[in-house]
């Protein structure tokens, strides 16, 4: 019978980015692997170690600050406003998203108090701005944000409690240049963030209903998702007008750029700099 790691070895071996090849090996023996293990730990340290130097030296911003940069760079460029609001929201704007005590997302947010929380998601604050500058601009209202969202998450390797969202909206193109427009943006998107093998896909979604989604990299995750106005959920903010909006996460679109196995290694962390755990 085949020898493989053992599941400390597979862990630490995983911690320190080893490849598929390498975390699958088999071995003849028990000795032959303990071998192996100590050869390849001690060359994934240095080159870990030589990350960091090169993160310290060289980068001096995380990826997550990298891609940031790029992608408000980019939407600046086509002409998008910047909005920053607050990270807390009110209960009664996630009602008017539909998300009331009994929908599903409703068990996955951080509530402070009975009326607050931290904000599951960009969208609620957007269509506020939305409804004044859409009363006080001309057409078509463009404005993106890019901040922190929160979500009691099952742990998994595709899940993050705390993760960034990067939403671009805009409001008052003619009906029938909304796919294209969608397409557009997730072509800019995906080129600013470095991903390349991506494709859309039809989904619904428990929040949109039908939804296009960005699916990307070798493991197929769903980087971003897209939908279209005049929607149902318009009738509460008052909005009448044809908009395409979508979100992305940045630790998904940086899984999907670098072929990562795991969002943990990308994002906040007080293990992980840059995608280097810190105990080498």
């Amino acid at each position: 019978m085949a020898i493989t790691w053992t599941e400390i070895q597979g862990r630490r071996l995983k911690e320190l980015n080893a490849c598929d090849p390498e975390l699958s090996a088999q071995f003849g023996s028990t000795s032959d692997r303990d071998h192996a293990y100590q050869d390849l730990e001690k060359k994934l340290v240095t080159r870990e170690r030589r990350r960091l130097r090169e993160f310290q030296e060289v980068h001096l911003r995380p990826g997550l600050c990298r891609l940031e940069s790029g992608l408000v760079d980019a939407a600046v460029r086509l002409g998008f406003a910047q909005v920053t609001t607050p990270i807390m929201m009110s209960k009664g704007l996630l009602t008017k998203m539909s998300i009331g005590d009994d929908h599903p997302l409703a068990a996955h947010v951080y509530w402070l108090g009975h009326n607050k929380c931290l904000r599951p998601m960009l969208a609620p604050h957007l269509y506020v701005i939305l409804t004044d500058l859409i009363r006080l601009s001309d057409k078509p209202v463009r404005i993106f944000e890019v901040g922190p969202c929160f979500r009691k998450e099952t742990k998994g390797a595709q899940h993050l409690s705390e993760f960034t969202m990067f939403n671009i909206v805009e409001m008052g193109l003619p009906k029938e240049e909304r796919q294209g427009r969608i397409a557009e943006l997730v072509s800019i998107v995906a080129e600013a963030a470095g991903v390349r093998d991506y494709r859309l896909e039809s989904r619904t979604s428990a929040v949109y209903g039908e939804t296009i989604d960005v699916v990307a990299g070798e493991s197929e995750i769903e980087v971003g998702s897209a939908a279209m106005g005049p929607h149902p959920l318009d009738r509460a903010w008052r909005i009448t007008e044809t908009w395409v909006g979508i979100g992305f996460g940045l630790e998904r679109l940086l899984m999907a750029a670098e072929n990562s196995k795991s969002l943990t290694k990308l994002g906040r962390s007080l293990v992980y700099l840059d995608g280097v755990r810190l105990n080498i």
